[in-house]
């Protein structure tokens, strides 16, 4: 798997904006994606130093429409928390952001 397959999108939340500040930053990422493939993949796009990754499974959630004629889920993800270390530099993508 090459390293731009395995992290789908950046996560642009009230709550990870916070976390920016931390250098935790958060992912959208393949579901078959391992701890370290996410940490690699990081590592190689941003040129950063990684301290951990955390991941997590969302689920999808239940949705109706027209009146509860259709029923349907989202589609289920995973997500991934990435801690930078501290001498590590920040992420100019999200630089911009905060």
């Amino acid at each position: 798997m090459k390293q731009y397959d395995v992290i789908i999108k950046p996560v642009l939340t009230e709550k990870s904006y916070a976390d920016i500040a931390n250098k935790k930053y958060t992912f959208v990422v393949k579901k078959d994606a391992t701890k370290p493939e996410i940490r690699k993949a990081v590592e190689s796009i941003f040129g950063v130093k990684v301290l951990k990754v955390n991941t997590t499974n969302v689920s999808g959630k239940e949705k109706s429409q027209d009146r509860g004629r259709t029923h349907g889920f989202t589609a289920s993800y995973k997500k991934a928390y990435v801690t930078l270390t501290a001498d590590s530099k920040s992420i100019e993508f999200f630089d911009s952001l905060s």
